[in-house]
Parts: C-alpha cells; structure tokens; sequence
C-alpha cells in the first residue's frame, strides 16, 4: 500500500512520521511546493529509521506529483497555516485555490484514492474537494473531528486525574472554535457517564476549553498545532488502510443525515477499507440538535464563499 501527505510542514511531516514509524504502507510520498522541502524532510525521517526500527521507505518531491501515483490514501494538510488572531474562516480565498489544485492534482494519477482533508477551514475545504473532485462522497473525509475529540478527552483527563485511554468523549458539528460540539452528555469513563464525577460546571469549562482548544495553542505558539493533528491524521489513515471499522467523528457529506442537506460536517462514522463507510446516529436531544443547526448554518455561510472566488 501507498500513501501521500500533501504538504511537508508541521502537520504533514507529524502525519508522515507517525504513518511511518507505524510500517502502515511500504511506500510515503512527502509533496510540497516549496523546492528541496519535502525532500529534506523525507530524508531526515529516513534517517531515523535505523533508530526506530520501521521500514517503511519515505520520498520527497517537490510539486512533482507523478511519484504519488496509485496512492491508496492522501492527505492533504497544504495551505497557510492560521496566525494568531485570525479565524478558520479568514482562510478560506488562499487555501481553497490551493486545495482545489493539490486534490485535482493527486487524482490525476491516483484515481482510486481516498482523501483525507486536514487544511483549514476544514468543513469547507472538504466541501470544495468533494465538488470539485466529484469522487464518491465516501472516498473524501475531513479529520477534524477525531482532532477535537482528542482534545476534549485530553480536558476530561486533566479534571478527572485518569487515563486518557480509559475516557470515550465525542466532538460533531463543525471544525471552529464557535461551531464544534463537545457531547458531554455521552462522555464515559469506563462506561460509567462522567457527570458521574464532574459538576456541570466543571462540564462546561471543560467544553468551552475544548471548543477554543486550538485558538489556545495558536496564541502559545504563535501558530497552529502540528503535534496532535498530524496524529489525528495518522490515526484516520490507519483505520483506512488496516479496515478497523472504526467510529471516529469525521466531516463527510450529509444527505438528510442529522438534518442537513448538501453539507460537510462533523458526524461520527465507520471507517474502513473504502473510506467512510456509514453514519452513526446518536440521537441528539432538542438542544444538542438545535446546536447542530446553528454549526450547519454557520459553516454554510462559510462555504458560500467559495461561490466568489
């Protein structure tokens, strides 16, 4: 099997270390447009093989997308990353340019692929490669629900003093710091709901700090994260290539599902070998369904603008 990462800065050399320490395809291909790039990062990962015991082959290319032919999955992580003070939405007129001409690109000699969007914003960015592809909609996945949801159980872990690992906590809706939806009405420790052991005060905070989760590392580091979403990725192209079957909440497109209509958004889905392969229902309450609405009208409005570019 074979997987390309679109894109060789933070978030996509995190992504193509963690696929690559993790022997999930013999061969990686690291593009980037900026020259020597890509190849510098694909060498200096290569050279930790020895080190780390995996041997998976990694190269680099710059713009040159013939060597990402008969990729399996690619992941598309290209575009400005968001600085400071600036929004999801205030990327969209450079990255949607961007994104449409890498994932038109990558089908040319990958026509089988599955995409896996990762650029901000996120929602719209996989919106625009599942219209201007017009690959079936299972074969185009956003990753930015299974980021948020790290995030939220990463919150719950700190409150609860527990083990990340023994905590189930979802985030749907959109990728923005006002659209994504922490469901901590759902949230189990060990199955037990963990308004068990939290007040709801302490809910909300947990919530809400998930919520600006990433606008909080963006002021601390002066730009986005790369350590979890490139993991987040990983993780997504894992359960892919290896058909885990999986339920992760994802950015497909919905056709009636949760009550929405010619969308991409956060829902949690099964993933397998050909993509997302169902949606899960979790039967939103009024109010977690009134907030859903909300989030798929403000990532609409955000999709609108691609209509003016």
């Amino acid at each position: 099997m074979k997987v390309t990462v679109v894109g060789a800065g933070a978030v996509g050399a995190t992504c193509a270390d963690n696929i690559a320490r993790k022997e999930l395809v013999k061969e990686l291909v690291l593009v980037d447009i900026k020259e020597g790039f890509a190849e510098g990062k694909a060498l200096d990962m290569m050279q930790t093989a020895a080190l780390l015991g995996f041997d998976t082959q990694i190269i680099g290319s710059t713009n040159d997308y013939s060597k990402t032919a008969n990729s399996d999955v690619c992941v598309i992580t290209s575009g400005i990353p968001r600085k400071p003070g600036m929004t999801r939405e205030e990327l969209i007129g450079t990255n949607a340019k961007i994104v449409e001409e890498v994932s038109k690109n990558l089908l040319k000699y990958s026509p089988n692929t599955i995409i896996v969007v990762i650029s901000n914003p996120m929602d719209t960015m996989t919106y625009l490669t599942l219209k201007a592809t017009g690959l079936p909609k299972n074969r185009v996945i956003g990753m930015g629900g299974i980021l948020d949801s790290a995030r939220f159980k990463c919150y719950l872990q700190q409150a609860l003093n527990c083990s990340a690992n023994d905590l189930h906590g979802v985030v749907v809706g959109g990728h923005g710091d006002t659209t994504m939806i922490p469901l901590t009405r759902l949230a189990t420790l060990n199955g037990l709901p963990v308004a068990n052991f939290l007040s709801e005060e302490q809910l909300q905070k947990i919530a809400a700090d998930t919520m600006v989760g990433g606008a909080t590392l963006t002021k601390l580091l002066g730009t986005s994260a790369w350590y979890a979403p490139g993991a987040a990725g990983a993780a997504l192209v894992e359960a892919i290539l290896r058909d885990e079957r999986k339920v992760f909440p994802c950015c497909v497109s919905l056709e009636g599902e949760y009550g929405q209509n010619d969308i991409c958004l956060g829902v949690p889905v099964v993933i397998g070998k050909n993509g997302w392969e169902s949606i899960i229902d979790y039967k939103l309450t009024d109010a977690e369904q009134a907030a859903f609405n909300k989030s798929a009208d403000a990532v609409r409005s955000m999709n609108e603008v691609l209509k003016t570019l």
